[in-house]
């Protein structure tokens, strides 16, 4: 199986999305993507997530640049599945580690001592240059995580958006991008109408996003929104309805 999908390569700008996952205990973990961003002789690490798939990332790494070269590790929030090995890159790597400033204090949890790496992200997002162009960590609050961020590249146009826009069960999953949003779409709504806070904080992340040029957003579960289909995937979550709109329904007083 294919583990390595090329998002975009200009021969100065690379985006790679790694599709890795714990296999001794697959039935019972979850589908994950990792992105490496690589311009020039420097790169971006995404959510490289759990420690279970460490040895196997760096190793697929190394095969597109030297892991000293990465400047930056991104954890969009502070899930295992997300963070868990941020212990072993921080002594693999020389790397900054970028995560909301709500979730600093809990990385010792996963092992990490030297808590100096770490660049706290204040809530209102950050903008850092890369090479000629910018990162743009996007606020995401709430859309799962309290403290979540999601990030833009502004040379490749993709959006790294974490767990908006997961599907876990979706047949598409194996092509790695939606062909067809509506075929797709019952594979996002059980996850999106449980995980996110209230339909107010999906309007305001996707007016975030409309402020930058969007080609592809890509997810950390499941598979690609491209062109159309990634416009498509705004205008449904815009009107997603979340853990506030359906309390009465989770605590089953919709019953009384």
């Amino acid at each position: 199986m294919n583990t390595e999908t090329l998002l975009f390569d200009d021969t100065h700008h690379k985006c790679i999305m790694f599709s890795l996952e714990d296999e001794e205990h697959a039935e019972h973990s979850l589908s994950v993507n990792q992105f490496l961003i690589i311009q020039n002789d420097s790169a971006v690490l995404i959510d490289p997530g759990s420690e279970s798939i460490f040895s196997e990332l760096y190793e697929a790494i190394s095969r597109h640049i030297n892991p000293d070269k990465i400047k930056y590790i991104f954890f969009s929030h502070q899930d295992p599945d997300v963070a868990g090995a941020i212990a072993q890159w921080s002594v693999a790597t020389s790397a900054k580690l970028v995560i909301s400033n709500l979730w600093v204090r809990f990385m010792g949890h996963y092992g990490l001592m030297d808590m100096n790496r770490i660049v706290g992200l204040e809530d209102h997002g950050a903008q850092i240059s890369f090479g000629n162009d910018y990162l743009r960590f996007i606020p995401a609050h709430f859309l799962h995580s309290p403290g979540n961020f999601s990030l833009y590249d502004s040379r490749s146009k993709i959006l790294f958006s974490g767990d908006i826009g997961a599907a876990i069960a979706s047949p598409q999953n194996l092509n790695k991008k939606v062909d067809d949003f509506e075929e797709h779409r019952p594979f996002l709504e059980g996850f999106h109408h449980r995980y996110m806070a209230s339909n107010l904080f999906c309007r305001a992340w996707v007016e975030c996003v409309r402020r930058v040029d969007v080609m592809t957003i890509a997810p950390q579960h499941g598979s690609l929104f491209h062109g159309e289909n990634a416009a498509r995937f705004l205008e449904w979550f815009e009107n997603v309805e979340g853990g506030m709109e359906q309390c009465k329904t989770l605590y089953g007083l919709d019953k009384e």
